[in-house]
């Protein structure tokens, strides 16, 4: 989107390159995997953990998001939401070129780069699915009533 912006194309010119569905997501079971790989890791203050959330209408404008936060190294938790545990300076460019597209074009969307602890995100609870986080994390408790 910023490229068709600065070269003066207008964005609604038609996209002449593959089409790729953005809509389908690995697995949960991945998914989680993969969260729970961030939390693992040794974290140092040069990096930056962060949520990327976005409610972008336009699917051509969403679709040009999503390649992008997959290059940046974003990793997709949901449809609209992104977890990335990145350089100060990546998570600086994020939020910029973010905000850059916002500004291209009339809109009503929404854009959310939430910075998060590695404590919140151990904290996480992950409710639906029938996957049961708590025994992933080796966290199980029993109740009794």
């Amino acid at each position: 989107m910023l490229k068709r912006y600065a070269s003066g194309l207008s964005p609604n010119a038609p996209d002449l390159r593959k089409s790729v569905d953005f809509d389908e997501l690995p697995s949960i079971d991945s998914r989680i995997e993969e969260i729970l790989n961030i939390v693992k890791r040794k974290h140092d203050k040069s990096r930056m953990l962060f949520f990327v959330m976005y409610d972008i209408e336009n699917n051509k404008v969403r679709n040009q998001v999503v390649k992008y936060l997959l290059r940046k190294g974003c990793f997709r938790v949901q449809k609209s939401i992104f977890l990335a545990d990145l350089e100060h300076a990546v998570y600086q460019e994020i939020k910029n070129d973010l905000a850059e597209v916002q500004a291209c074009y009339e809109n009503a969307d929404s854009i959310l780069v939430v910075p998060i602890s590695t404590d919140y995100l151990q904290a996480m609870k992950i409710i639906g699915k029938n996957i049961d986080v708590d025994l992933v994390l080796k966290s199980k408790n029993t109740l009794f009533f």
